[in-house]
């Protein structure tokens, strides 16, 4: 199994997506927020996304933790993450988030309800289950009812 780091691990999204992806990936946390200490060894600490090294430190953790998969929920975070792609996929990393031209026009979903149905997605595979969305976009998406357009979702 791939190793998948989930950026802002505290939130209640990413322990929605771990359940989510528990079957297809060895998950691991990250944040930039303060955990109490009897759960450091739980979460990897990261700087903040608008950090100007974000993208270098987080590509050393990946390295060092050997991931495969990345997938931040933090909008600043996937930015960052957005422009520094490249670099991640010449160390083949998969960086789970729309390009930077996707993302302009995408609507963004801040902390969808549980009710919400979401979905991960790669180049448009679902990684939670196995099918294809009707899109080639990458992130935690949120599909509407036709399944023509589609939400990142967010902390």
């Amino acid at each position: 199994m791939q190793n998948l780091l989930i950026t802002f691990g505290t939130r209640a999204l990413a322990q929605r997506l771990s359940n989510l992806l528990k079957n297809e990936f060895i998950i691991h946390f990250a944040t930039s927020e303060e955990v109490p200490v009897f759960l450091n060894s739980k979460f990897t600490p990261i700087p903040i996304g608008s950090n100007p090294t974000y993208a270098h430190e987080l590509l050393k953790i990946c390295l060092d933790q050997h991931i495969q998969v990345l997938l931040p929920i933090g909008l600043s975070e996937i930015k960052a993450l957005a422009e520094a792609k490249v670099l991640f996929e010449e160390y083949n990393i998969q960086v789970l988030t729309p390009s930077l031209g996707e993302l302009a026009e995408l609507f963004v979903l801040t902390n969808p309800a549980t009710s919400v149905a979401i979905h991960v997605a790669y180049q448009g595979q679902c990684l939670d289950v196995k099918k294809g969305l009707n899109t080639s976009l990458s992130g935690v998406l949120a599909v509407s009812d036709d399944a023509e357009d589609f939400a990142l979702c967010v902390v």
